[in-house]
């Protein structure tokens, strides 16, 4: 049954700053940073290669969102290890082999098949390392901070993928791609020490052992929960589309890519820090449809190939919309009971970056025959649709967790 103790309360309480006084918590934000801020460089510089190489919008789509692909291996085999009792031995670990693998892609020649190998090995570690990590940050938070705690993580995401992008673009004039791969792996590195240094392992965890039945056990009862399905479907489908829609800004507009995906990071710091700092839960639940739809709507205007100052706009405002994922973490959170947070959490952050890499592929396959603006406006209107036709079963999930909090 849901924990009677997973309703968020108004986010006025408390404050960033408060937050980061908490030892635990700044670690795990730090280390956030830094992974976020690696993965931007090396996807940016990956993209940049393979569209060199290549010249294929599809290629260059699923080389910039590839390891998100794997993810749902992870959700769908080993995540129960994210609710394992030595959970900081597991980042430890996972964050090694994503050293080593960013590590890897800076080999100069190394053929593109075994790059993208080494996405999807990448990504299905990174998938139980996600899941490890919103399960701690559950435990290191007081529960009526966790939406706040999201938020500054989210902000942090867009803030890191601002400066990665705008980074990369600098660096590109100075450095090959893989040189800049080679800076995303330090990254990683420094990621993975600030971690070992600062999260301490949590013995109040389940003593029951983590693997594939255990996998398994826990994913058949989440996904037989209607409420649980609809939120999961609007975390998952229409976020990835429109990141499908971001994929395709480098085969857009190669000169300005950098700046369009600068400025729909920037449109998802303001709206994570709008929505996740000055509204209360029930103004996050209130507005959260209008965020979906917002989300989607901007790239509408692709249809008719704006000026390049209008459709940064249209990105940036677009941007918002993805906080609307925070009222739909803050209901899953509230329905999900306290033993399988972690992997209950991976399984929405693996979801999530799967239907990423989904979108890119879908956006670039579109796009090869179609072209880059006509397919990033009949990705949104799908985005759109599937925004209103699911609308009915999130409202009764969010009928649910509020009884489910108040019972």
């Amino acid at each position: 049954m849901p924990s009677d103790t997973s309703a968020p309360t108004a986010p006025a309480t408390t404050s960033y700053r408060a937050l980061l006084r908490n030892g635990e918590f700044a670690g795990l934000y730090a280390s956030f940073t830094l992974m976020v801020a690696a993965s931007t460089l090396s996807g940016f510089a990956l993209g940049t290669l393979v569209n060199h190489q290549t010249g294929s919008p599809f290629l260059t789509a699923v080389s910039m969102y590839g390891a998100t692909f794997a993810t749902v291996f992870g959700a769908l085999t080993l995540m129960s290890v994210a609710d394992g009792r030595r959970p900081r031995r597991t980042i430890v670990a996972l964050q090694c082999v994503s050293l080593v693998g960013v590590a890897a892609q800076a080999i100069p020649g190394l053929p593109l098949a075994a790059r993208f190998a080494l996405l999807l090995v990448l990504g299905f570690f990174q998938s139980l390392g996600t899941g490890t990590r919103m399960g701690l940050l559950a435990e290191v938070v007081p529960t009526s901070t966790y939406a706040l705690a999201r938020s500054l993580m989210n902000i942090t995401s867009g803030g890191m993928a601002i400066t990665g992008y705008a980074i990369g673009t600098m660096l590109l004039r100075y450095l090959s791609p893989q040189g800049i791969v080679i800076v995303a792996a330090v990254l990683t590195g420094l990621g993975l020490v600030v971690v070992a240094t600062t999260v301490r392992e949590h013995s109040i965890r389940p003593t029951r052992r983590p693997g594939l039945r255990q996998t398994w056990t826990t994913n058949i009862a989440l996904f037989s929960q209607s409420g649980q399905r609809a939120l999961l479907l609007n975390l998952w489908v229409p976020n990835g589309l429109i990141v499908g829609c971001e994929a395709l800004f480098i085969s857009y507009d190669p000169d300005h890519a950098g700046a369009l995906l600068a400025a729909g990071s920037a449109g998802m710091l303001l709206g994570d820090l709008t929505v996740g700092r000055l509204l209360t839960a029930d103004q996050r639940r209130r507005y959260a449809f209008a965020l979906r739809l917002l989300l989607a709507a901007p790239y509408l205007l692709f249809a008719i190939h704006p000026p390049l100052a209008v459709v940064t706009a249209a990105v940036f405002v677009a941007g918002a919309g993805f906080a609307a994922t925070l009222p739909l973490q803050e209901q899953l959170l509230a329905l999900t009971p306290d033993p399988v947070r972690g992997q209950v959490q991976g399984v929405e952050s693996a979801g999530r970056m799967t239907w990423q890499g989904i979108g890119a592929a879908i956006a670039g396959g579109i796009a090869q025959h179609l072209g880059p603006g006509t397919a990033i406006t009949a990705i949104a209107a799908v985005s759109v649709a599937i925004t209103v036709a699911s609308r009915p079963f999130v409202v009764r999930a969010r009928a649910v967790s509020v009884e489910s909090a108040g019972a």
